[in-house]
């Protein structure tokens, strides 16, 4: 069975820590600590004092000074991972932590997650080939030497790196080595552990590189577990949930999260709240509890960014000009039906086909299988599509040899309509309008990932609402948008209120815009 060796990096709140090596160690888990050295004296004998008792805890036999972005991270880790495997022989896996993590499954649900799965458990990217960079330096954290803290010492280290650039002072990478990278957080089995231990010990000039390579606790133990494991042993994810916000911070949980954590697949959760005691008195009470099951719908992340997004003011919703020299043709009439029930607008669609004879293609900027005929290229993604927008359709206007064509959008893309309704061609939008029972809103958060099949009733129902007035919210910015040549069919309103609606639209007779408003089932879900 397997048993877990804490690997403990912390530097502040001795409270905290005390309670959180006794909750951990409880079940028959380990613990080793490393305290920053730079952190109050009397925190670390307080710490000492409240577990010297405890046979499953024990310490980094050297403490060392931390500073963010700097080899002593990962230096502290070494010594802490050296002192548990040297005093916990029957632990079968190490698993990093800080002081803002907590559990949020069971000991008994790890144990029995990490004996079913025997893998490594560690984010390792292609340094260079990954996007896990998202801006900022990439190749001169490692070309280049670091011996400065950026952050406390910050004149000093870009002095280091200019003068280093202007004498082209770059190094190279050792030449076996494929750096990766990826979150700190990870949980590796001994063999592995110790494989990284006697690495470290044979090759000194990995350790020179790393050494001074800026923040080297993203790369050197995801470039040494992927070099000395084979690759269908790791498992490229971290069992400890983390988010971020735009601007790179990470998410705080708080009280009212505990189901949210609950419901994640994963072990640990980071960070918690100081403030959330509530929160942290749950968490405390369930890693020794027993016969716990867990609902995983694992819509955490994605639920986040879907609320905090509702938060945001501006949305995003300004023009944007991929190709400011394109038109689709001052001759060329786009025909636009919004709709945020797909299948309604597929159905009215499949109908204009016979009715209007007029070319229709779904949605092309939302359904990555949208049928759409080879344009060399163009075609294939949603970015491209996207991206290239104005290009490709002109391209399908040449295609079916038309001047008028009509295209389904989510009412999300009111980027693409204002896009569109700037070009010289003339555009025309109709807007569906449907309801949306419980039922179907449901349906619509388990289809993009705001839910799972497990999430807790409750859960959704605070949800709905959320959802609900975000579907409304779009359809009111495209009626504020002032369009020309807009109309509006309503699900509540009688075929003979639609007619006119779509016969203006398609600029066909009343009678065939009744037909189209009769469409059998058209609103059905």
């Amino acid at each position: 069975m397997a048993k877990i060796a804490y690997i403990l990096l912390c530097h502040k709140d001795p409270d905290a820590i005390i309670m959180q090596a006794e909750r951990l160690t409880v079940a028959g888990d380990y613990m080793a600590i490393h305290f920053d050295a730079r952190a109050k004296p009397e925190h670390f004998k307080k710490i000492k004092d409240a577990l010297s008792d405890n046979p499953n805890v024990t310490f980094a036999r050297k403490r060392i000074k931390c500073g963010w972005g700097t080899w002593s991270l990962v230096q502290a880790s070494l010594y802490a991972v050296q002192a548990a495997v040297e005093n916990f022989p029957r632990a079968t896996h190490f698993y990093m932590l800080s002081g803002d993590c907590m559990a949020i499954k069971t000991a008994e649900y790890a144990h029995k997650f990490l004996d079913e799965n025997d893998k490594d458990f560690i984010e390792s990217f292609d340094y260079f080939e990954s996007d896990w960079i998202k801006t900022g330096w990439k190749e001169e954290r490692l070309v280049y030497r670091h011996f400065f803290n950026e952050r406390t010492q910050k004149k000093r280290f870009y002095a280091a790196y200019n003068l280093q650039q202007r004498l082209g002072l770059k190094r190279d990478i050792p030449h076996d080595i494929q750096v990766m990278i990826g979150s700190q957080w990870w949980c590796l089995r001994r063999r592995t552990v110790e494989w990284i231990l006697d690495f470290t010990r044979q090759r000194r000039d990995v350790m020179r590189f790393f050494r001074t390579t800026w923040i080297p606790d993203e790369t050197f133990f995801q470039t040494l577990v992927r070099h000395l494991i084979p690759e269908d042993e790791i498992e490229a994810r971290t069992l400890t949930f983390l988010m971020f916000s735009d601007y790179g911070m990470p998410v705080t949980f708080h009280n009212d999260h505990y189901d949210l954590l609950l419901a994640q697949d994963f072990l640990f959760a980071r960070k918690i709240s100081p403030e959330a005691k509530e929160l942290k008195a749950r968490l405390g009470r369930l890693y020794a509890a027993h016969d716990v099951g867990f609902q995983i719908s694992n819509e955490g992340t994605s639920l986040y960014k879907f609320l905090t997004g509702r938060g945001r003011m501006g949305r995003r919703f300004s023009m944007r000009f991929w190709e400011t020299e394109s038109s689709l043709g001052r001759e060329r009439e786009l025909l636009i039906v919004v709709c945020k029930k797909w299948h309604v607008a597929k159905r009215l669609l499949e109908q204009i086909r016979h009715v209007a004879n007029v070319p229709t293609i779904d949605y092309l900027f939302n359904e990555e299988s949208t049928p759409l005929p080879d344009l060399g290229g163009i075609q294939t993604s949603l970015e491209k599509r996207t991206r290239h927008r104005r290009a490709l359709m002109r391209m399908l206007f040449e295609y079916y040899n038309t001047d008028r064509l009509v295209i389904c959008m989510d009412s999300s893309n009111l980027d693409l309509m204002n896009d569109f309704y700037s070009d010289r061609s003339v555009s025309r939008l109709l807007e569906i309008d449907c309801h949306f029972s419980d039922e179907y809103l449901t349906g619509h958060a388990h289809r993009v990932g705001l839910a799972g099949e497990r999430t807790p009733k409750a859960t959704l129902e605070r949800l709905l609402p959320t959802i609900r007035n975000d579907m409304n919210h779009e359809s009111d910015l495209i009626r504020d948008a002032g369009f020309s040549r807009y109309q509006r069919i309503r699900e509540t309103a009688t075929a003979e209120e639609n007619a006119p609606k779509l016969a203006e639209f398609l600029s066909i007779s009343w009678d065939q815009g009744l037909r189209l408003a009769q469409t059998d089932h058209l609103f059905s879900d």
